[in-house]
């Protein structure tokens, strides 16, 4: 089975068949960078991180090109509330922005363009546009005909005629079409702005992005990803756009991630549910979050509501804690948390453990079923262990846990060791003494020693107690917190 992607242009799901074979390239929408970023944002992100890990791990050569939108009205506005030059901001977020992500495990683009630094290609498209026809200026502003180009709607399903008649964008004289967008900006006093043909001003939102991807990828490249909430106007303008300026066929395949609510509503500030990723962050562990964010489908609602990603909590801890079980079984740690997927997963065979990960994660990025694989794995192996194992046995758990951080760095989790988890999710820093409880066991052991197994049990309570749990193994006693 192949990789098969649900297009947003076609309404179907289709086989991937990159224009170049065993290439991929990828152009996401990134942030604009007015304000910090939302468990939104954090959603989408981790969506294309995904993909690309996968593709990656499937054996494409895969430039991934994401951008930030640095000049727009949301940064001029929120710049003046605040006092600051719209520069200064933009990159105050962007800042915050790469904090976020790496936090979140977030790989970093191939390329990361500003759109700032990208005006006089800009411009330059304007004008293509202007002679072919497609655009206007009118007063220093520019805008894009519409009604010129014969596929606008096509991409969001949406009929020009009807558009027009249900239209409540605010009248704008200038606009031969109420759907015609702005390509160019004239100067306002105070905001940034940049010299044209036109007169001064800045570039409208949707051209940045048709000139970014055409750099990078090329007039017709394959996948474009972003939320569900741009894919009109913003990629509606971007098609119009870069295929009138450049021909091509723009982007092959359009995907698109689903909605987050909070507690079962609209994200709003004014409601008081606009979650931060960072304040996300101050409470759950980010392979929590992670693990979340990717268990239902992308392209589904997500209602991140506190019930459920603690129950993603536990099941994450499961997972954590058969990895720290089969180590001890082990007799060493049997980790691979370094590999940059460099293992191909194309090796899956029909029925094996790669197999079935391959065929949820080939089924449109399922990541629930992939994730079910994994935890149906993680049963077998506890099984395993229960029941006893010679070195036939232990030979293939090792190579189960191998598969195991194989198939999780495709999702971007189990990169921690068990210890350092448990330490994390179980208690912020400082919350036990680590070298207390060690004394407690090695007093304990010494009870055990000496046949005292009322003060050994005492001491077991003791800790118990404190969130504390003692495991006995053939190598030893180990420690984790109780979660």
């Amino acid at each position: 089975m192949s990789l098969r992607l649900y297009n947003t242009a076609t309404r179907t799901k289709e086989a991937f068949r990159p224009l170049k074979e065993g290439r991929a390239g990828i152009y996401v929408c990134g942030v604009t960078v007015y304000d910090l970023c939302h468990v939104g944002h954090a959603r989408s992100a981790i969506v294309f991180d995904v993909l690309v890990r996968y593709l990656r791990a499937r054996g494409f050569d895969v430039t991934y090109v994401r951008n930030f939108t640095d000049v727009d009205d949301k940064i001029i506005d929120r710049a003046k509330l605040l006092g600051k030059d719209p520069k200064d901001l933009a990159q105050e977020n962007i800042d915050a922005f790469y904090a976020d992500m790496g936090d979140l495990g977030v790989l970093v683009p191939d390329e990361e363009p500003r759109a700032t630094e990208f005006i006089p290609q800009m411009i330059d498209m304007i004008q293509i546009l202007i002679e072919e026809g497609y655009a206007y200026e009118e007063g220093g502003d520019v805008f894009y005909a519409v009604e010129k180009f014969a596929g606008y709607g096509n991409l969001s399903g949406r009929r020009l005629e009807d558009m027009k008649a249900g239209s409540r964008i605010a009248v704008d004289e200038k606009k031969k079409h109420p759907m015609d967008f702005a390509l160019w900006k004239s100067a306002k006093p105070g905001e940034p702005q940049w010299p044209s043909p036109w007169g001064p001003g800045r570039p409208g939102w949707h051209i940045e992005c048709s000139v970014m991807s055409g750099h990078y990828l090329g007039p017709s490249f394959d996948i474009h990803g972003g939320g569900e909430d741009l894919l009109f106007p913003h990629h509606e303008n971007e098609r119009a756009q870069s295929i009138a300026a450049a021909g091509g066929e723009f982007a092959r395949y359009w995907v698109h991630n689903g909605f987050v609510t909070v507690e079962s509503e609209k994200m709003s500030k004014s409601l008081g549910n606009f979650l931060t990723i960072r304040d996300a962050l101050k409470t759950y562990h980010p392979e929590v979050l992670r693990l979340f964010l990717v268990s239902k489908h992308y392209r589904s609602p997500l209602d991140f509501a506190r019930s459920a990603v603690l129950d993603i909590q536990s099941g994450l801890v499961r997972i954590y804690r058969t990895v720290q079980r089969v180590n001890s079984v082990l007799g060493k740690a049997c980790e691979n948390r370094s590999n940059p997927l460099d293992r191909s997963l194309a090796e899956g065979e029909e029925g094996t453990f790669f197999g079935r990960f391959i065929n949820a994660m080939d089924d449109d990025l399922n990541t629930p079923n992939a994730v079910a694989v994994i935890f149906e794995k993680i049963t077998e192996m506890n099984k395993a262990m229960d029941s006893g194992l010679d070195d036939v046995g232990k030979t293939a758990l090792a190579k189960d846990l191998e598969q195991i951080f194989t198939a999780a760095k495709v999702l971007g989790i189990l990169e921690e060791s068990p210890e350092n988890f448990f330490e994390t999710v179980a208690a912020p820093p400082g919350a036990v003494d680590p070298e207390m409880i060690e004394g407690l066991m090695k007093e304990r052991a010494k009870a055990r020693a000496g046949r005292d197994y009322a003060r050994a049990d005492a001491i077991r309570e003791e800790l118990k107690a404190m969130g504390i749990v003692l495991e006995d193994g053939p190598n030893g006693t180990t420690w984790r917190h109780n979660v």
